[in-house]
């Protein structure tokens, strides 16, 4: 058996988005060298944003086509959450909306990765 253990994120410029989630995540990198950044999530979780251009091999796919998701407690949660990083001027791919699921708002990176802030009665 083997256990997921980190998200690698590839990106423009590791320090920049290492300030990103730093500020983001209230978390200061783990690990920082000109091509990697990592912060740890959760104990045994780390996000590791990577230099898209040393990536071996190289990846054909472009930002926005996943998403880290963040559950929080209840909707009055991601609606304070959303002020928050609105604040600080994360951009908003959608505003915080009642959905099937439950309610969530998207915000972006630096690179246009999806940040996914949601609470939700259901196993998601």
């Amino acid at each position: 058996m083997i256990d997921a253990s980190k998200i690698l994120l590839y990106v423009n410029d590791p320090a920049a988005s290492a300030r990103f989630y730093g500020s983001l995540l209230e978390r200061r990198p783990i690990k920082e060298t000109a091509s990697v950044a990592v912060l740890e999530l959760a104990p045994g979780m780390s996000l590791a944003l990577w230099r898209r251009d040393g990536v071996k091999p190289l990846p054909h796919l472009r930002s926005g086509g996943n998403e880290i998701g963040f559950r929080v407690a209840d909707a009055a949660a991601v609606d304070a959450q959303y002020e928050c990083w609105a604040n600080k001027g994360v951009p908003i791919a959608l505003p915080p909306t009642d959905l099937d699921f439950g309610r969530s708002f998207v915000a972006l990176d630096p690179d246009g990765h999806r940040l996914r802030v949601y609470a939700s009665d259901k196993d998601m």
